[in-house]
């Protein structure tokens, strides 16, 4: 059989034959190699195009997805993994927490903190309200969530390893975990064992079991674990008699024991009723709270604080003020520092703290009849002691006794700083060069109008402050208004330099931007503010330091077994210019040799200083430092009840009691004894130009001619400057009779005042303010007038009067100011 032809119109071809041109129509064209370039079009008339350029280095959507998938393979393995190989541990160390020890500077106990507080109740016996606080203050969908929330976890992690700083949004059975498996530190490894363990807990665990758990091992301050621990530490009673606004506060604690604490922390008030209230809210958002009862819910206010018996005398002011400095800065969190097992040393100085306590003890609690005097009762005291080369805090004195008072006169902030606010001011004058109204530079030596009720120029607000005694001074130097401490000069220079600028002087010497009452205004030259005595320590260790301002601290270390925690950073700024701390310093010393400060030259070391009384004579203050120790002692009023502030007019038997008077005589008995031993510096002043021109000639206040001394030559004395008013120095003139037993100009101040017999024996104007005049008793009680006090009458010995009618150890009238 005959192969088939082939069809019509195809040419064999001979293999022989070389190929010619093809036919039109008959032959194909040969098949071409695939040449680089467009392709020809694919099906539907698409042409297919290569990854060409920056597309190349990109992944295909192959590779994506097999990475993705490839990932999530590992996730999964490793969940499986991890939640194999996690246990749930037995209790950590944290559910029978340990002490912490803390340490002088020398290595010598302090006090230990550790006692343990805990008391476990079944959740029966906690009321359900109490239960619904907790829940709506942590964790709101407790009941129907799972027992880890993932994303909350992610993003804590990530915030902790890029140290963007501690963030919780774990759930109650993770807190729990937390609490009483694992600890409080913020690593990665433990928030990883805290997930597995919470996924184990929450599938062989029921919520009941949870919740219990949590509240029997949570901490709420007061060194309270556990709700029935924490009910008795604030509200002295069994668990199951707490209310609901009662079991919304210890809710609200559970964000932050210590700052959320009422009485402790009487300026986080406001930020601890925020979160009362948010609590309470909740509550009625979940339907677990009628709104009309949550309309008629008021706060519950806490109990006093009950202190261990092992922090008693100065120890627990020292140990609260350490553990809220390590809390502040974030050196520790609060409930990893309750876990105890520290050993923290400190910068206190055993042989000062000594000191401190016993001038606290000799010059004023010894004087205290609280029996015989009902205006004892309210008297308080605090201190502290920094040196200023270092910033190290080496005493500390906060109160009676913490187990009877346990406030910390020494940080809280409540009380006006008054005029010891004054030499910022001038500080600020200088820093920026500032000039009066008139276009001059404002040195100690620069006049300006002292009258009673001068109305302030070119500020916004009308302000007129009054001078102590109502007294007008016309015009004196800005160094003979500091000795006398003049509000119209005071206010009136504030303005000239510039409210604002004010304020930044401050704040860059040492004075916390979030300082109660710091409001920008003339007002603020007179010290409205409530600065601590410890923050006002800071800022006058600043002026000592030349203007170089160490951020203060209370540690040298802190270990736990053979780990050091990191402390923070404390490196010296240069705050203001030595000139401007420097020429400040200077007129300093000059209320302490001519001023109200007189009682600090019974240090025996050059110093210098400011006096301060606050509005309405509620506390009183003396600020000084030596070269190289800084002290601020301040006295204060507060009914022991109630606590309300209290006015100290009769305390000591005194009709007033000035920052001149017993702080300053606390401060000269404290430094004569701490600085014991060791040789009187003197300070180096660099001063602005113009600052040790000799004063201009007398004003127009001298109104008497210059008396004259006996001697040889018979030279007359200096000009008499204008005379502090009322008040005197130091409960009967400067120390005893003038300054050492005889004073300056062959006379002193005592027994008849100034040179040689005083003015006119007996004072100024025929018979000085009602018999009194400057001797035999001085101006009375006080310092350099810091708020009000007698004008015409006085206070010496046989005067008293306001307005010449009688003080005679009373209050003031109702106008009384704050200097």
């Amino acid at each position: 059989m005959s192969d088939q032809s082939p069809p019509a119109g195809w040419t064999p071809r001979d293999p022989d034959t070389p190929p010619g041109p093809p036919h039109p129509r008959t032959e194909r064209p040969p098949r071409q190699q695939a040449q680089p370039g467009p392709q020809p079009p694919g099906p539907g008339g698409k042409a297919r195009r290569g990854r060409t350029g920056w597309r190349r280095v990109l992944p295909t959507w192959r590779m994506v997805l097999g990475a993705v998938l490839l990932l999530a393979l590992l996730i999964g393995g490793g969940l499986v993994a991890g939640y194999l190989l996690v246990d749930i541990p037995p209790a950590n160390a944290a559910a029978t927490a340990q002490s912490n020890v803390y340490l002088y500077s020398d290595g010598s106990q302090i006090a230990r903190d550790g006692e343990v507080n805990r008391v476990n109740v079944p959740l029966s016996q906690i009321p359900l309200t109490v239960q619904e606080a907790v829940l709506a203050a942590e964790d709101r969908d407790f009941y129907s969530e799972r027992a880890v929330d993932p994303k909350a976890m992610v993003r804590a992690a990530w915030n902790t390893a890029t140290g963007k700083g501690t963030q919780s949004g774990s759930t109650i059975t993770q807190q729990y975990v937390k609490n009483y498996y694992l600890g409080q530190e913020q690593t990665i490894k433990r928030k990883a064992k805290e997930f597995f363990i919470a996924i184990k807990l929450g599938r062989e665990k029921s919520k009941a079991y949870i919740l219990e758990g949590y509240l029997n091992t949570s901490y709420f301050g007061r060194n309270a674990y556990g709700i029935q621990a924490a009910s008795q530490a604030y509200y002295g009673k069994d668990v199951g008699s707490l209310t609901t606004a009662e079991g919304a506060y210890l809710a609200t604690l559970l964000n932050s024991p210590s700052a959320f604490d009422v009485v402790s922390h009487p300026q986080s008030r406001a930020r601890a009723l925020a979160r009362w209230n948010y609590v309470l809210d909740g509550m009625v958002k979940k339907g677990w709270l009628p709104a009309a009862e949550r309309a008629t819910t008021q706060f519950p206010e806490p109990g006093k604080v009950r202190a261990a018996a092992g922090l008693s005398g100065q120890r627990g002011y020292l140990v609260e003020a350490i553990k809220e400095y390590i809390l502040d800065r974030e050196i520790l969190d609060d409930k990893t520092l309750a876990e105890g097992g520290y050993r923290i040393r400190t910068t206190i100085d055993r042989r000062r703290q000594a000191d401190f306590v016993e001038a606290v003890d000799d010059q004023m609690l010894s004087k205290l009849d609280p029996e015989a005097r009902k205006a004892d009762r309210v008297v308080r005291a605090g201190g502290v002691s920094i040196d200023p080369a270092t910033g190290k805090v080496v005493a500390m004195y906060g109160g009676v006794d913490y187990t009877r008072q346990y406030v910390n006169n020494a940080t809280r902030h409540d009380y006006q700083v008054a005029s010891t606010f004054k030499p910022f001011v001038f500080a600020a004058a200088v820093e920026n060069g500032s000039r009066t109204q008139d276009g001059r530079r404002i040195t100690p030596n620069t006049l300006y109008n002292g009258d009673n009720k001068r109305p302030v120029v070119g500020g916004r607000i009308r302000f007129a402050p009054e001078n102590e005694g109502q007294v007008s001074y016309g015009d004196i130097t800005v160094n003979t208004a500091t000795d006398l401490s003049v509000n119209a000069v005071y206010a009136q220079m504030a303005v000239d330099v510039g409210t604002a600028k004010v304020k930044k002087t401050a704040i860059d010497l040492g004075v916390p931007e979030d300082t109660p009452n710091f409001v920008v205004g003339p007002a603020m030259a007179l010290g409205t503010l409530q600065a601590s005595v410890l923050d006002m320590t800071q800022a006058y260790a600043t002026l000592a330091d030349h203007g170089r301002r160490t951020p203060y601290t209370f540690l040298e270390e802190i270990a736990k077994g053979d780990d050091k925690i990191t402390l923070p950073e404390r490196a010296p700024v240069q705050a203001i210019s030595r000139e401007a701390a420097d020429t400040t310093t200077s007129m300093l010393v000059s209320v302490v040799d001519n001023g109200t400060g007189t009682a600090a030259l019974a240090a025996g070391h050059p110093a210098a200083g400011k006096t301060g009384t606050g509005e309405l004579d509620r506390s009183a203050w003396f600020a000084a430092y030596t070269p190289n120790l800084v002290t601020v002692v301040a006295m204060m009023g507060q009914d022991p009840d109630t606590g309300t502030l209290e006015s100290l007019y009769g305390a000591l038997g005194e009709p007033r009691i000035g920052g001149g008077g017993y702080p300053a005589r606390i401060w000269a008995s404290y430094t004569k004894t701490a600085l014991e031993g060791t040789d009187p510096v003197d300070f180096e002043l660099d001063l602005q130009p113009g600052a040790a021109q000799p004063p201009p000639p007398p004003p127009s206040w001298q109104s008497e001619p210059p008396q004259e001394t006996p001697g040889d030559d018979d030279t007359p004395t200096p000009p008499q400057r204008p005379t502090p008013p009322s008040r005197g120095q130091d409960n009967g003139g400067q120390g005893d009779g003038g300054r050492t037993q005889g004073g300056r100009d062959n006379g002193g101040q005592d027994g008849g005042g100034r040179n040689n017999g005083g003015q006119a024996q007996g004072g100024q104007d025929s018979g000085g303010r009602t018999q009194g005049g400057q001797g035999d008793g001085g101006t009375s009680q006080g310092d350099e007038g810091d708020t009000t006090a007698g004008s015409q009458g006085g206070t010496g010995t046989g005067g008293g009067g306001w307005d010449g009618g009688g003080m005679v150890g009373g209050p003031r009238p109702p106008s009384a100011f704050l200097e």
